[in-house]
This record gives structure tokens, C-alpha cells and sequence, in this order.
């Protein structure tokens, strides 16, 4: 599904996560607001797809032989959009349930998450400027806590294969 230049693609996904038509144009309403608002109107593709995917994704571009929530693979100089987006809709709806928000709310989150990457920001490397940008845009789009706070919340360190090349 496209909009204003931005495409969602929908992979192998298990039957019980496929979003039904509504929550499919909601999806890929967000990622056209993220491109306009966050990317410099710059497209980007987004594929949700499951744990094989993530992983052979993972696995071929950045040497993890595991599955991940989000890539992030910006666009070289030589393609027009920001980059490439990719979700594990199996990973999503774990993270969804065990911090008790809706899938799609999930989803948002990480394509915000990748979308910020692909702007450029790492928060591996940038003192903390991903983490408040994210909560900045949470909260402009009313959406629950982020990764980068639920990590830090938690102690817990974001892996840090989540930026690629393409």
C-alpha cells in the first residue's frame, strides 16, 4: 500500500497478526505523516513481515543470526527515498502484550523508532538525542512509552543491530 510516495509492504505475516483493511491504511497514514513531519518528505518503504524475515534480514546485512523488532536501512545517495523500514509483527505483538498496549500502537512505535534512524539519529552514539526526539514525537503523537525509555526504564540496553545499510 502506498501513500504520497511512501509504501507499506505486508510479507509473510501470521494469519492471527494480518491487519485487517482499516488498520492497513491507518499504518500506512502514520508512515506518510512520519515521512512529511520527520524525513524532509523523503519516502520511505516499510515492510512488516515475521520473525523468519526479521532474522534472514538480520543475518544477511548485519552478521545477527536472530530475530529483531525493527531494521533501519538508510538510502544511499544514489535512491531518492530516506531508506527502508523493516518489522516483525511477531516481535511487536510480544512487546505489545507484555507492556499492555494495542499491536498497532506497537507498530507505530517501532516505525517512529526507524524513521528517526533514518534521519540520522543513533541512540548508541548520540548522548541522548534519539531518546528525547522520540518522546518528543510520542507524545506529539499520543503514543505509549518508547523503545529507547523502556530500555532505560528497565535497565535494559537496545541491541545495537538496529541501524543497517542498504
Amino acid at each position: 500500500m502506498t501513500s504520497s510516495g511512501s509504501t507499506l509492504l505486508f510479507g509473510a505475516i501470521p494469519a492471527e497478526l494480518k491487519p485487517s483493511t482499516a488498520e492497513k491504511r491507518e499504518l500506512v497514514q502514520f508512515l506518510h505523516t512520519l515521512c512529511r513531519r520527520l524525513a524532509g518528505s523523503r519516502p520511505i518503504v516499510g515492510l512488516l513481515a515475521d520473525d523468519a524475515r526479521l532474522r534472514q534480514l538480520n543475518r544477511d546485512f548485519l552478521g545477527c543470526d536472530y530475530a529483531t523488532d525493527v531494521l533501519s536501512f538508510p538510502a544511499t545517495h544514489f535512491k531518492p527515498e530516506s531508506g527502508e523500514i523493516a518489522i516483525s509483527l511477531e516481535r511487536a505483538a510480544a512487546q505489545a502484550a507484555e507492556f499492555g498496549h494495542a499491536l498497532l500502537d506497537e507498530i507505530k512505535i517501532l516505525l517512529l523508532h526507524g524513521t528517526l534512524h533514518l534521519t540520522g539519529l543513533d541512540h548508541e552514539k548520540d548522548g541522548g538525542v534519539m531518546e528525547r526526539e522520540e518522546q518528543r514525537w510520542r507524545a506529539e503523537f499520543q503514543l505509549p512509552e518508547t523503545l529507547i525509555a523502556r530500555a532505560s526504564r528497565s535497565n535494559r540496553r537496545l541491541p545495537k543491530h538496529r541501524k543497517g545499510a542498504a
